[in-house]
């Protein structure tokens, strides 16, 4: 992963499929299942709230953590971004890799899970997590690589789901408890940070693509003062 970041040069035509990955094998391959099972998982476009949250920011470099397909970092780099996107699985990463090409930007694509990435330190002027499925750990670890990837001056933006945080178990294994969500992630802000909005709000959802059927967002951004 640091290859790319560290060279200073974006690249989207990596491959893959190979053993560049890092974060547990087991996550990739759930991913990588869910992913080959359709052709186009998500709706082609940009995440509403990010369009909207990102409206008044100076373009500078981004971190997008779980990018898929890799609409949200397409549009970003469009914008005069300079791209790094996160994902744990390779079969999206590809497709990624090919709509960025198609499209004529540069992105940096990071294979690995985002408490396993090495990452450069208070670096990133924007961090954007959209609907990311973070596994929540005692030590809080998903959180805290989110808020210690943003430079002093930054934005942190994380945006999920209202109301899955406090589903019940599915018969589909999913346990709202496993995961991080917005208001984990907002306890752990202190004084260095400012929350510049905290808010349940209705969802400006693009046509089509899993999880169409979500009508509200919980948004969460905050501004990293030092």
């Amino acid at each position: 992963m640091t290859d790319n970041i560290t060279a200073g040069s974006p690249a989207s035509d990596t491959s893959f499929s190979g053993d560049g990955y890092v974060g547990d094998p087991a996550v990739r391959a759930e991913w990588d299942s869910r992913y080959a099972d359709r052709q186009q998982l998500w709706s082609g476009q940009p995440n509403g709230a990010l369009v909207a949250e990102v409206a008044g920011l100076t373009p500078g470099r981004v971190l997008d953590v779980g990018c898929g397909e890799g609409a949200d970092a397409i549009w970003l780099a469009r914008g005069g971004w300079d791209v790094t996107a996160l994902e744990v699985s390779g079969v999206a990463l590809e497709r990624a890799a090919g709509h960025a090409r198609d499209a004529g930007v540069a992105v940096r694509w990071v294979h690995a899970a985002l408490t396993e990435a090495a990452l450069p330190p208070a670096f990133f002027d924007l961090v954007s997590a959209q609907y990311p499925a973070l596994l929540r750990t005692p030590d809080a670890a998903a959180e805290r690589a989110l808020l210690a990837a943003v430079a002093p001056g930054g934005v942190l933006l994380l945006v999920h789901h209202a109301g899955m945080d406090t589903q019940q178990v599915h018969d589909s294994g999913f346990d709202p408890t496993d995961y991080v969500w917005p208001s984990m992630v907002a306890a752990l802000l202190t004084d260095d940070w400012k929350v510049e909005v905290n808010e349940q709000r209705p969802r400006v959802a693009p046509d089509g693509g899993a999880g169409a059927h979500h009508t509200d967002d919980l948004v969460l951004r905050a501004r990293r003062l030092r």
